[in-house]
């Protein structure tokens, strides 16, 4: 689908948009990327069938008042979607390889193929009419169905999600737009007054705990033993998005806790937790009570969103963490190979 463009995009400059009046559509269908999340768009719709009039948008760098609006239909529609924001930077960052969000007509002898609209979405491969796809709001949401169709899109590379929706003749080409799509969309979601919840989840199929494996003993160490002795009394208290305890857990709260009790404070949050002490290698140099961070249900492999705790092996050498895992779900221990091939980062707790 994509075309040599031979346009030239200077870097974006951030700048932060003023906020605008939007007038958002509510989607009609039940399609949404995760129930356990929820965005909202500020100010909301007059009505569930209002039409959006599209606003001014003031340029941004090399992007103008056109391009920068393109954009803010796809990020809105993410957003009412419930998409997680990493999917807004995939369909901006596609807009941008495809059309240089913009949203193009027949380009007669310089028509690839049928391609039309901000993504190049062709009528003769299913994604709809012309008219249809000639509809920002219409051809971004299309784009999102397919998108969010694809196993395991959130712990990949922008370039392997994006091409799985594209199929397009050059498959490396959409990494190129990466930073300048993260850019825009932090303009955009704070232009929109975008603010979205959710429960971090592990974004793994459940599994019933796996219990202290067979062999399996606390570290010696004292304080890694409070801590990993700590996060496994836990064991079967409920996932409550924000908790710390003493009751429920979230996945991060956890991971404080525990921690606290071994005389050592890390940050709240994952997003803060990834950066906490000192990074560890690998998966094999791991010590119990090492943070395990994947993407989880609403994060990327460079913006993980959920942790865990290393706990130690069984007697045969198997590894194992504590986790907090999701809504509806409980503390419970699990083998690390079920993350092992999304693991983001691993980092240790700086001792005192």
């Amino acid at each position: 689908m994509t075309r040599r463009w031979s346009i030239a995009i200077c870097g974006l400059v951030a700048v932060v948009l003023v906020s605008l009046a939007f007038v958002v559509m509510v989607p009609v269908s039940v399609l949404s990327a995760d129930p356990a999340m929820a965005c909202t768009i500020s100010p909301p719709s007059a009505s569930p069938g209002a039409t959006a009039a599209p606003p001014t948008w003031p340029g941004q760098g090399s992007w103008s008042s056109e391009q920068v609006g393109n954009a803010a239909a796809i990020v809105a529609v993410g957003a009412e979607l419930n998409v997680p924001r990493s999917g807004w930077e995939i369909a901006v960052a596609t807009a941008m390889q495809e059309s240089t969000l913009r949203n193009l007509g027949h380009l007669g002898a310089d028509n690839d193929h049928d391609s039309l609209g901000l993504f190049q979405q062709r009528p003769s491969q299913g994604w709809g009419t012309p008219e249809q796809i000639l509809n920002p709001r219409y051809a971004s949401r299309k784009f999102y169905e397919r998108l969010l169709d694809v196993d395991g899109w959130q712990t990949m590379p922008l370039t392997q999600a994006a091409q799985a929706v594209q199929r397009s003749a050059f498959p490396d080409a959409y990494g190129r737009w990466q930073s300048e799509a993260e850019q825009l969309v932090t303009a955009i979601s704070d232009g929109l007054g975008i603010v979205c919840t959710s429960d971090g989840g592990d974004g793994i199929p459940p599994v019933d705990d796996e219990g202290l494996p067979e062999g399996f003993m606390l570290p010696a160490d004292p304080q890694l033993r409070a801590v990993v002795a700590f996060a496994l009394a836990q064991r079967g208290k409920p996932y409550v998005w924000g908790a710390e305890g003493p009751d429920s857990y979230d996945c991060s709260g956890l991971m404080m806790a525990a921690w606290a009790k071994g005389g050592v404070r890390i940050p709240r949050v994952t997003a803060d937790q990834v950066h906490t002490g000192v990074a560890v290698p690998s998966l094999t140099a791991m010590l119990p009570g090492d943070l395990i961070f994947i993407p989880g249900s609403d994060g990327t492999m460079s913006r993980p969103r959920h942790v865990g705790m290393y706990i130690g092996v069984d007697g045969s050498g198997r590894q194992y963490l504590v986790q907090a895992p999701k809504t509806g779900d409980m503390v419970k221990v699990t083998t690390v190979s079920r993350w092992s091939r999304q693991v983001a980062a691993v980092r240790r707790p700086s001792k005192q």
